[in-house]
């Protein structure tokens, strides 16, 4: 036989174990690691995602918080793992083109991961709480002005929220201090509680507290405003954002997980997001499904870093 046959040969057995070894998997319970603490949108979506995900494959999904360092703790440990499609990670492609500028990365995160589906976009929304008792965002402005420093806003560092309120306050000419939270939960809860003044967060978030007025949204940074909720203008129109900064998230497994694995990944989360049972849910927190390939994922990623790297330089945000 040819060296060449020889290699073809290999190559199709190698092709035909891949796809035999995909067909078996998962025969044991899968990781979903979520890089952020407990009550973010990441893990509000995720947990009712990897409900169905697992009732269509048959095993059990776990998902285990890490949080720290924006995200890049637990990307790390990810990029490290056995890529064999037991261990995956939610994320946003925000991270994509922030971790690189604010840690120090032993590894190329684009290069470290393979982009499996995206899952929702979630839209930011600027609220402030029952201690900053302003009902319009050019009244917060005015306020803040006028008083350097008295305010303040709270959220994780190093993620799509703390970069899109630095991007106001940029464009706001205000002075408005950063309190550092490591997750959403007790920053919600200090923000209803009047221990912080206002933050940006996604609308799965804070939408039931929009509601039931234990905050109030001023602004949006969506390219539109929400339909439920038209008399909430967006920080564009407002002019204190000059590009809308949604959040899209999407889940990724270690760079060299087979191709079969990779796409029936695919296809079990497209085939929870379009159920109607997920869309309902969805719908409750006020987000949307948002269905690709893993190929579109990629140019997605590709688009989206980039924005975020330069948000990153804008703002002069440093990891802490």
């Amino acid at each position: 036989m040819s060296l060449c046959r020889l290699v073809a040969s290999a190559a199709l057995m190698l092709s035909q174990l891949a796809v035999a070894a995909a067909q078996e998997w998962p025969t044991r319970h899968i990781t979903a690691i979520v890089p952020f603490g407990p009550g973010n949108s990441v893990d509000i979506v995720g947990r009712l995602l990897v409900a169905r995900m697992s009732e269509l494959l048959g095993q059990q999904i776990i998902v285990e918080n890490i949080g720290g360092a924006g995200g890049s703790i637990a990307a790390k440990q990810v990029a490290l793992a056995a890529a064999d499609g037991y261990t995956l990670m939610m994320t946003t492609t925000s991270a994509f083109g922030t971790m690189p500028q604010l840690y120090k990365l032993d590894y190329d995160p684009v290069k470290a991961f393979v982009p499996v589906a995206t899952l929702v976009v979630d839209k930011s929304v600027l609220v402030v709480g029952p201690s900053w008792p302003v009902k319009t965002v050019q009244d917060m402005v005015a306020q803040a002005k006028a008083a350097p420093g008295k305010f303040n806003y709270g959220s994780a560092i190093g993620i799509g929220p703390h970069f899109v309120f630095e991007l106001f306050k940029r464009k706001a000419q205000v002075d408005i201090i950063h309190v550092p939270y490591r997750g959403g939960g007790p920053m919600i809860t200090d923000l209803i509680g009047g221990q912080i003044h206002a933050t940006v967060n996604g609308k799965s978030v804070l939408r039931q507290h929009i509601v039931t007025g234990k905050v109030r949204a001023l602004g949006v940074s969506a390219a539109q405003r929400w339909d439920d909720m038209k008399d909430v203008p967006t920080l564009m129109e407002a002019g204190f954002l000059d590009a809308p900064y949604d959040t899209l998230f999407g889940l990724v497994a270690p760079a060299g997980v087979p191709a079969p694995v990779v796409e029936r990944l695919n296809a079990v989360i497209n085939d929870g997001l379009r159920s109607a049972e997920m869309r309902a849910s969805l719908e409750k927190l006020g987000i949307e499904p948002y269905v690709t390939t893993p190929a579109e994922f990629a140019r997605l990623v590709a688009e989206e870093a980039p924005r975020w790297s330069q948000a990153v330089t804008l703002t002069g945000i440093k990891a802490q």
